[in-house]
């Protein structure tokens, strides 16, 4: 109790030193903050490059002084500026890092770091927001979104000349990594559309069973795989208790929490054979988080947090052996710009069904995530462990 009253003591302190810091600030100032960060990093207002950008509204500079990247999210929602190349823009703001010059250290950002360390903003009735507003959008947009290949997560670009070449030889190189055998039967963590599933019962002649929290993408993995030695589920994996030989888990651990990341890698240990591998497919930040990009956790992705390095080796310590440790994160951003593509090439189909608000957010999210993986400021880890010291020696693929 008392750390806890020190904690709000001190929420206090800081909300009154930023509620000074903001009156301080006028409209004026912001204006000139704002473009002397922006101009550090190479971006002019009212420019005529592809990176600079067309303010329409006075009101934007004073909004992203005071909140950051989430104002500067919202601010486009809003029309409030454009930019020929979103992607460019946010790649300098990045790069620059120019978050830290404005207002890092908004009031609702720090009471949000609070409540996700005080709190398990992942638990299972949590977990369900993140499909309520996401996935479960509706199957339309990610069919013409994602293309034949159906897969939400990264695509492997290293022989690939199209997103669903990407995507299929992502499928491969796992199915190579954790070498599957005929008959095996494979647990796939986080299932999606069942995309994977089908891809490794079809050529590989394994067994997978795959959950997910969708409905929506669970109805779309049965009609593919029907046939196939699939079984999709829609489950929590904390209720997870059979026995396999091979897991994977593709895109699924940003959604786990760190609060539930040693939780994850117990049930993940508890259902591996002995003998057995399991990869694990995700988006990694470079430093320790409680919580993801104030505006992708309002819109996008809620409870979403990126893990460490030293938070996965913690969860797993004791657990399993890590065998294997790949990042091809600039991957992810051509696979987020060729899914740009799709969705802009089908907005007149998808129009109908979604507002132009939606639309500009859409844009939004998909642009700066390519950006922030283009700056390197988040990365795509494959790792693989093996439960008992696989023998012979485990030689990974690429």
């Amino acid at each position: 109790m008392k750390k806890f009253l020190l904690i709000v003591l001190g929420v206090i302190v800081i909300a009154a030193a930023i509620g000074f810091w903001q009156v301080r600030n006028t409209d004026a100032s912001c204006k000139a903050l704002v473009k002397e960060v922006f101009a550090e990093a190479g971006i002019e207002i009212n420019g005529s490059r592809p990176w600079d950008i067309t303010v329409h509204n006075e009101a934007f500079y004073s909004i992203l002084v005071a909140n950051g990247s989430l104002g500067l999210g919202e601010t486009y929602m809003e029309g409030m500026w454009d930019c020929p190349s979103i992607e460019q823009l946010i790649f300098r703001l990045l790069t620059a890092k120019a978050d830290q010059k404005t207002n890092k250290y908004t009031l609702k950002k720090i009471f949000c770091v609070i409540k996700a360390k005080l709190f398990n903003l992942q638990n299972k009735s949590q977990s369900l927001n993140v499909i309520n507003m996401h996935y479960n959008l509706g199957n339309d947009l990610y069919i013409k979104m994602l293309g034949p290949a159906m897969a939400y997560s990264c695509g492997y670009w290293k022989n690939a000349k199209n997103l669903d070449d990407a995507q299929y030889a992502k499928y491969d190189l796992i199915c190579r990594k954790l070498k599957f055998k005929k008959g095996m039967k494979v647990l796939d963590i986080g299932c999606g559309f069942g995309t994977f599933a089908k891809y490794a019962a079809e050529n590989y002649g394994v067994t997978v069973v795959g959950v997910t929290l969708s409905e929506n993408q669970a109805e779309y993995g049965r009609k593919i795989s029907e046939g196939l030695p699939v079984t999709i589920l829609v489950q929590d994996y904390r209720d997870l208790t059979d026995s396999y030989d091979r897991i994977v888990s593709i895109g699924m651990f940003e959604h786990v929490g760190p609060k539930n990341y040693r939780i994850f890698m117990e049930i993940a240990n508890r259902c591996l054979k002995d003998d057995g591998l399991f990869l694990l497919h995700t988006i990694g930040g470079n430093a320790d988080a409680v919580l993801t990009d104030p505006w992708i956790n309002k819109y996008i992705f809620p409870g979403g947090v990126l893990p460490s390095i030293s938070q996965i080796g913690s969860a797993s310590e004791g657990l399993f052996v890590m065998e294997d440790w790949h990042n091809f994160g600039l991957d992810y951003a051509k696979t987020l710009m060729a899914w740009h593509t799709n969705f802009n090439n089908h907005w007149n189909t998808l129009s109908k069904d979604y507002s132009p608000t939606f639309y500009r957010m859409w844009n939004y999210y998909l642009l700066s995530c390519a950006a922030t993986f283009q700056a390197r400021e988040i990365q795509l880890w494959q790792i693989v462990f093996s439960k008992n010291r696989v023998s012979p020696q485990y030689f990974s693929e690429r």
